[in-house]
């Protein structure tokens, strides 16, 4: 949860496993490799003007255990004879090349989170049997890490706009956010320049569909976690006749309003903090207090406190933990159940102890930050620019606050933080695309959508709503904590998933785990 931003990082799984540090050709000597067997590379009906793109063919080049190569896309798919850009891309071969079905492209989440570093841990996000079958592809989107990143902030910027009070209370510190939001827009474009325009979720599912084709599949088969729903669920609606088979997990429906996802993710943040709490009473002796309700007053009051108060790190930093950091802190560990005792310690630390070392440590790995004060690449900056293009806010400061309101009703400690957030997007610098839509995907193959019941980013019934707009779809439910399911520790999921892509088993209507 961004204090300045909506909450949408990738899955836990290549977060936790600290990947974003891993070079694109840094692993390994940068020699070719034989092609695979490539089918016909034809643009869809109606891209005759792109048939460049979609006719070229990847030169890969070892990088580790896995292959490297750059895709040449179109910065303006309006413009499509005009300047083109490079995507970088990853492919981690099928471990059973006899057996080999085809390429499964992957995309962790974000918006800003890396394919690249994704892919590389192959052997963790996908099933066995699926890693054996398919190659693993993940690449950076445009404006993405390695792929024309987009910059807004210096690192000490940075530091400022996420350290600054996500929850302004008076008409002062109002009019001080609100600057604050546009003045981060005008940065990026003064860094970015014209790309900055051209980063869209819709811009990046056609580049997909161009990665598809230069793979030399006939239909896309797709993984994608977090935001990365949304990127498939575009793409399903761009091109319905190309998805193969797909999988979205911890779903983002598109036709979301900048009000609906703040004030959904509220309520699916403070549900998971309250699953927390019960484990922390559950445990026995809890520091934080002897009831479920004692423990969640407790996390509020402290943020309201480290508001006017900050304390200060024990570590030999300088800064100070204020409301903001300490808001990242406590909203990265809601995205997996193995960071709760984390939490509990590092709020044990600043109460007890007015040392904000360990929940300065949590906020660092939401925000990709070392503690010496660097950022390991862009993402939340990517994060801020294609939300923004894709669901633009207002400018009207109390329509934040309307939201500030509604959203405190289920959720009075995540509410009145990721309400403000929303505000990001409010004097965007550059005209936004289409807007919050339905998609239906007609025409699709089955697309398999998974909802975890109290995933605090996205929201078990998002899953529900994704599936009744795709007019192809399956819900399979499972009952647990954390953001995403497929992969993380349930066989119920993991099987059904796994059955799908390798045999092409599609998994039945509400299937719950």
């Amino acid at each position: 949860m961004t204090v300045n931003g909506r909450v949408l990082l990738a899955a836990a799984a290549a977060l936790a496993m600290g990947l974003s540090g891993c070079s694109l050709l840094g692993d390994g000597p940068n020699t070719a490799v034989p092609p695979v067997p490539q089918a016909k590379r034809t643009a869809p009906t109606g891209s005759e003007a792109l048939a460049t793109f979609y006719g070229q063919k990847l030169d890969w080049k070892r990088c580790g255990a896995g292959q490297c190569a750059g895709l040449s896309v179109p910065m303006d798919y309006a413009k499509p004879d005009g300047a083109a850009i490079t995507i970088q891309v990853l492919r981690m071969p099928a471990t059973k090349q006899s057996q080999r079905i085809g390429s499964l492209v992957v995309d962790p989440g974000g918006p800003g989170a890396s394919g690249i570093d994704y892919a590389r841990a192959a052997d963790f996000i996908v099933g066995k049997p699926v890693r054996q079958r398919f190659d693993i592809v993940g690449f950076d989107p445009r404006g993405v890490h390695r792929s024309r990143p987009v910059d807004c902030l210096s690192d000490a910027q940075m530091d400022t706009f996420l350290a600054q009070d996500p929850t302004p209370d008076t008409p002062t510190e109002v009019q001080s956010f609100m600057a604050s939001m546009k003045d981060l827009g005008a940065e990026c474009l003064a860094r970015t320049g014209p790309l900055l325009a051209h980063i869209s979720t819709e811009d990046s599912a056609k580049d997909m569909d161009i990665l598809r084709s230069a793979l030399g599949d006939a239909k896309l088969n797709y993984l994608g976690k977090s935001y990365g729903t949304q990127l498939g669920a575009v793409y399903a609606g761009l091109f319905p006749s190309l998805v193969g088979r797909f999988v979205l997990d911890g779903v983002l429906p598109p036709d979301l309003t900048w009000e609906e996802t703040a004030v959904g993710q509220a309520d699916g943040f403070e549900r998971a903090a309250h699953a927390w709490a019960r484990d922390c009473v559950a445990q026995g002796g809890c520091p934080l207090g002897d009831s479920e309700s004692a423990v969640m007053t407790r996390v509020g009051g402290l943020l309201k406190q480290l508001d006017s108060s900050p304390v200060p790190m024990r570590d030999g930093r300088e800064s100070m933990l204020t409301e903001g950091w300490a808001s990242l802190g406590v909203a990265q560990a809601m995205y997996d159940q193995g960071s709760w005792g984390a939490l509990t310690a590092a709020l044990q630390q600043v109460l007890v102890n007015g040392d904000g070392t360990k929940l300065m440590l949590l906020a660092d790995e939401y925000a990709r930050r070392v503690p010496s004060g660097r950022y390991t690449d862009n993402l939340l900056e990517a994060f801020y620019a294609i939300s923004c293009l894709d669901t633009p806010g207002t400018p009207d400061p109390k329509a934040y606050e309307d939201a500030v309101a509604k959203a405190s009703v289920k959720a009075p400690v995540f509410g009145p933080a990721l309400a403000w957030g929303a505000a990001t997007c409010s004097q965007w610098p550059v005209k936004a695309g289409q807007g919050p839509h339905k998609i239906s995907a007609a025409g699709s193959g089955p697309i398999v959508v998974i909802g975890t019941t109290r995933d605090p980013a996205t929201p078990y019934e998002w899953a529900v709503r994704e599936r009744e707009q795709l007019a192809n779809a399956r819900l399979l439910t499972f009952d647990g904590d954390g953001h995403t399911a497929y992969t993380r520790s349930n066989s119920c999921i993991d099987n059904a998933v796994n059955d799908y892509y390798t045999s092409g088993k599609v998994p039945a209507d509400k299937t719950s785990c």
